[in-house]
């Protein structure tokens, strides 16, 4: 008994899907890239309602709890750090920009200032790469190995 192809009736959905395949192959390199927020999203109706002599519990309620603070004296900042960040498929993670949103509490845990800061606000510091020389001499294992014969 000869075999039959049934591969009319299978052509068109065959093309369709040939045709789905190269399209997706000529989508933009920009899909490949994934944009998302770190760390706090800092809405601009959230930073309006913090007003100067607003208590630490209502900027809580507010913002919720900060992700740094520090406190200099009888004074306290609170810091929620906003970093918009693009990561690409591949792991490649890019900082796009950075938002610092302080707010600057007196003695009596009220508010007395608040700022952003940006990237543009910040200083570069300069990491030193020299090493600390240590007293003695630097031997690779080998050569303690051997100056023990």
């Amino acid at each position: 008994m000869p075999m039959r192809i049934a591969s009319a009736p299978f052509a068109p959905i065959a093309a369709a899907a040939l045709l789905a395949v190269a399209l997706a192959a000529c989508t933009s390199s920009t899909s490949l890239v994934t944009k998302r927020t770190q760390g706090y999203e800092i809405s601009d109706s959230a930073m309006q309602q913090i007003r100067v002599g607003q208590s630490q519990q209502l900027v809580t309620l507010v913002l919720g709890s900060p992700q740094s603070t520090n406190t200099f004296g009888d004074q306290t900042a609170w810091y929620f750090v906003q970093t918009k960040v693009a990561q690409t498929s591949f792991g490649l993670n890019t900082s796009l920009e950075r938002t610092v949103l302080a707010i600057y509490f007196d003695k009596n845990k009220k508010v007395v200032d608040k700022a952003v800061y940006t990237a543009a606000d910040g200083k570069v510091v300069a990491v030193e790469s020299r090493r600390t020389p240590s007293y003695g001499e630097d031997r690779t294992f080998i050569d303690q190995i051997l100056q023990s014969f």
